[in-house]
């Protein structure tokens, strides 16, 4: 078997091109057993994503988990998915068109596409379809505000190993997160604030719990800065929201197995405000940039359930970013910012080639 994969033809005076990809975690194809054994089965079987030993976890995954888990995970995505599919996926791609309409009217040439990390478009399969079509530079932006080992690394490790199977590599960038970026907590600020005018303001018996994706405690120790980076978005987008630290909650949902993760855990919180006298609770998920499983079956409809029959009186559960306009803009100017340096725009390109004949006359006339 050859090391390297076989190279697209090589076209002579192709000017070089500029990509950008953005990568969501996956989603299965369908809300089936069968669909969903084979997304589990790639999903977890990444050791950044379960880190224990292989030899002890094989058995755990293909003699029990993949036999159990499909059948249960199927019955809830088959209750969030909607006539166009996965809501994930619908809006992985729709905020890569909306991606690319804007930088195009920015004056920037360039090819917008996305892919996941798990399940299909798979990242390699992009990749190899933007070299075909003449990439030469690729920047990769895992939509993960909060840089985990667990999600935004095996990013980059699909990455590295594509490259690792290329004998003619483009110039890649990746992003690693942004968790204070202005535009970002601008956009999430917007869509509180927006949901404050339709269903009122918060009073003295209401609590905003920011909800995050929860990862092993263990994590924390080893030194992966995600529980750092939930807690400074959870603190800024408060300030912003003019809510004090004990009106404003982060806290950590979609726990799996028996080890300690980060906490507070996400459900007993909801059930203990609602048993304290908490009658109004509003959930975000800032951590969810689309909305997905996550957010729209565990926090919109267990979530509701759990401070409902708890005693509380209003549960409301505030979308994901998805295709708001703010945060289009805000991820607009990420990609702008990593770009930098690469030139995207015909007259970019011109002072490129401007400078280049510049420095080669400098050097013809040193010599």
């Amino acid at each position: 078997m050859p090391r390297y994969l076989p190279e697209p033809a090589f076209r002579h005076g192709t000017p070089p091109r500029t990509a950008v990809v953005l990568v969501n975690l996956g989603t299965p194809e369908a809300p089936t057993a069968p669909a969903l054994r084979r997304y589990l089965k790639e999903f977890l079987s990444d050791p950044r994503v379960v880190e224990i030993p292989r030899v002890l976890w094989w058995p755990i995954l293909n003699g029990v988990i993949l036999n159990v888990r499909p059948a249960k995970s199927a019955a809830k995505y088959a209750s969030i998915w909607t006539p166009e599919g996965s809501p994930l996926r619908v809006h992985t791609e729709r905020q890569a068109k909306l991606l690319g309409g804007i930088l195009g009217e920015g004056g920037h040439r360039l090819t917008v596409a996305w892919a996941m990390r798990y399940g299909q478009p798979s990242l390699p399969a992009v990749l190899d379809r933007l070299k075909a079509e003449g990439a030469t530079r690729i920047l990769v932006v895992p939509l993960y505000p909060q840089y985990a080992a667990s999600t935004t690394a095996t990013v980059v490790d699909k990455l590295a190993s594509w490259l690792a199977s290329a004998r003619n590599q483009p110039e890649v960038r990746a992003l690693r997160s942004f968790p204070d970026d202005a535009g970002y907590l601008a956009a999430l600020e917007k869509c509180v604030r927006r949901h404050w005018q339709t269903n009122g303001l918060p009073d003295e018996r209401y609590r905003l719990v920011m909800s995050f994706h929860g990862l092993p405690r263990r994590s924390l120790t080893l030194g992966d800065p995600y529980h750092c980076e939930c807690q400074k978005t959870g603190r800024l987008l408060a300030e912003r929201l003019g809510l004090s630290a004990d009106r404003a909650l982060v806290t950590f949902q979609s726990r799996f197995g028996r080890a300690e993760w980060l906490q507070p855990y996400t459900a007993p919180t909801l059930e203990k405000l609602a048993r304290s006298g908490i009658e109004r609770v509003d959930v975000i998920c800032p951590g969810f940039v689309g909305d997905c499983l996550e957010t729209l079956e565990e926090i919109a409809l267990e979530g509701k359930a759990s401070f409902l029959a708890a005693g509380g009186k209003t549960f409301h559960y505030i979308p994901a970013l998805n295709e708001e306009p703010a945060w289009i803009a805000a991820l607009a100017s990420l990609v702008e910012r990593h770009l930098a340096g690469w030139p995207t725009r015909d007259r970019d390109d011109a002072a490129a080639l401007a400078e280049s004949a510049r420095r080669a006359r400098d050097l013809g006339a040193q010599n």
